[in-house]
């Protein structure tokens, strides 16, 4: 069986492409390597991912254009999706709202019209905390309302549910969607904290640190989200017309797939600092348009419906993602 995935060169894409490889599955990988953050690490994510054994077919493509991801693929067969692709970043979805449109909702129609065509067994695709936006109930859960995003990201993530709902009711595709939140680790993002702050941190240069350092975030370490991607992937919803997570009775599922407990953003910056060996210059900065103030994972439902339960804490996901930055950079 053969596995398409979406966001091939992006964070998640790209080690949830390793595990399912050391499993043996035949992948599909899509991506078009954007210049949203660096594409040398892009494309070095794609050679790594070439080095290994195993069947890996890699398409330049863009997902956002139906006809050039139609076109790319007619010869290409496959029976299950993951969709991770998207245009990402809170804060650059209010500098640049329209690749947020083009990558996130056109982009996840063509491939919920690609996952109906195909009749695909089962759809798994990215979500995002963001859309919680203003919620004030804590941890955040499944079943409460997500109504007010803060972000012109999370408004699109939304509406990729939304849409995903339609479809699983229309035409019984079955999808599950994963909330996640604040996903990290070795060979991680350039526009996230950890990167920013450890490079930062490094060279002698000085932080960021928004909200003058009162912040939580549910950090959730790469090995962890993999486990629960692959997890969801196994297990589609069922099309009995029972109630599943998120309030769907079609083939549609709702998860948060976080590590169930947040961490403050002082407690961050420590372990960095630690691991570095080398302590931070901060500039205190007030709250950033778009951004909440704590993240926090209820996982009550992919726990009891997926098994799903992270294992790795902060402790030791930060000082493998530094040591995994010395090395990738050759420091």
């Amino acid at each position: 069986m053969t596995v398409l995935v979406t966001g091939a060169a992006g964070f998640i894409g790209f080690s949830v492409i390793q595990k399912l490889l050391e499993r043996g599955e035949d992948i599909v990988g899509v991506d078009n390597i954007n210049d949203y953050y660096d594409t040398q690490l892009k494309e070095d994510r794609i050679s790594f991912l070439q080095s290994l054994n195993g069947s890996l077919q890699f398409i330049k493509t863009d997902f956002a254009d139906d006809e050039a991801l139609e076109d790319s693929l007619k010869n290409v067969e496959f029976d299950r999706i993951i969709h991770l692709g998207a245009q990402a970043g809170v804060r650059y979805s209010i500098e640049n709202p329209r690749a947020y449109i083009r990558a996130n909702i056109m982009g996840h129609i063509n491939l919920l019209e690609l996952a109906r065509h195909r009749q695909t067994k089962h759809m798994v695709y990215a979500s995002s905390s963001s859309v919680y936006g203003s919620n004030k109930i804590s941890p955040f859960s499944v079943e409460h309302r997500v109504d007010n995003p803060v972000s012109l990201y999370a408004a699109t993530k939304k509406s990729d549910e939304l849409m995903s709902e339609t479809y699983a009711h229309l035409y019984r595709t079955p999808l599950t969607g994963l909330r996640f939140f604040t996903v990290y680790g070795p060979w991680g993002r350039p526009d996230m904290a950890l990167w920013m702050f450890t490079e930062n941190i490094l060279n002698g240069k000085p932080i960021n640190v928004f909200n003058n350092g009162d912040m939580m975030r549910d950090f959730t370490y790469i090995d962890d989200i993999v486990a629960g991607v692959i997890a969801c992937l196994d297990k589609p919803p069922k099309d009995d017309e029972s109630l599943k997570a998120g309030g769907s009775v079609s083939p549609h599922a709702l998860y948060n797939i976080g590590n169930n407990k947040p961490e403050h953003l002082g407690t961050m910056i420590e372990i960095i600092e630690k691991a570095c060996g080398k302590k931070a210059q901060k500039n205190m900065m007030p709250m950033q348009a778009g951004d909440v103030y704590a993240s926090f994972a209820d996982i009550d439902a992919i726990a009891k419906d997926i098994g799903y339960k992270p294992t790795t804490s902060i402790d030791v996901g930060i000082p493998n993602f530094v040591n995994w930055y010395k090395e990738y950079k050759g420091l």
